[in-house]
């Protein structure tokens, strides 16, 4: 493949789109792990914290890529355009679990948000498939990691029962008055 300014802007464009969404939740997710999340109930698989940018940074260029080169293979066929269209829904999605599981500190919310979000990603792996197997395949990690995340949304939810959230930082905070007392 010749990199033409074509090319280029269509490869730049692809990350920028991806990037965004992945700020967008960020902005809920990272206020809320030193004031919410650290203090859940988390099972044993959890991972760190600091794990979570740099594999969602990953995530988010390979499902750039990934989008790229169904775009390459021209937007002026139905198939791309419902296939970026599905993409674009499934990014919208991701950022809505970041404002349903951090932004309103919900394991239920964010549960319920996963859910759609993990059947949209393999709908859009099915229609990549369909133009590009290499789109389909760099999605590939991005499932894996829906599907892991997706226990551990359910298992936190079940290990920090209703009603959690900033319930959990009161208690927290009012055992630890007490302790000095």
């Amino acid at each position: 493949m010749k990199f033409t300014k074509g090319i280029v802007f269509k490869l730049v464009v692809s990350i920028l789109i991806a990037q965004v969404a992945g700020v967008i939740g960020s902005l809920f997710t990272t206020p809320s792990i030193p004031t919410w999340y650290e203090y859940l109930i988390k099972p044993y698989f959890n991972p760190p914290s600091w794990l979570f940018g740099p594999a969602w940074l990953t995530l988010y260029v390979l499902m750039a890529v990934a989008a790229f080169f169904v775009w390459m293979e021209g937007w002026e066929k139905k198939e791309v355009r419902i296939a970026l269209s599905l993409y674009g829904i499934q990014l919208a999605l991701n950022t809505l679990w970041s404002i349903l599981f951090f932004g309103l500190q919900s394991p239920l919310y964010g549960f319920l948000g996963i859910v759609p979000l993990w059947i949209t990603i393999i709908l859009t792996i099915l229609l990549f498939y369909k133009i590009s197997r290499k789109a389909a395949y760099l999605m590939i990690p991005y499932i894996v990691w829906v599907s892991f995340a997706a226990i551990l949304n359910f298992t936190v939810w079940q290990l920090n029962p209703w009603p959690y959230g900033k319930l959990i930082i009161d208690i927290l905070i009012i055992k630890g008055l007490i302790a000095l007392l």
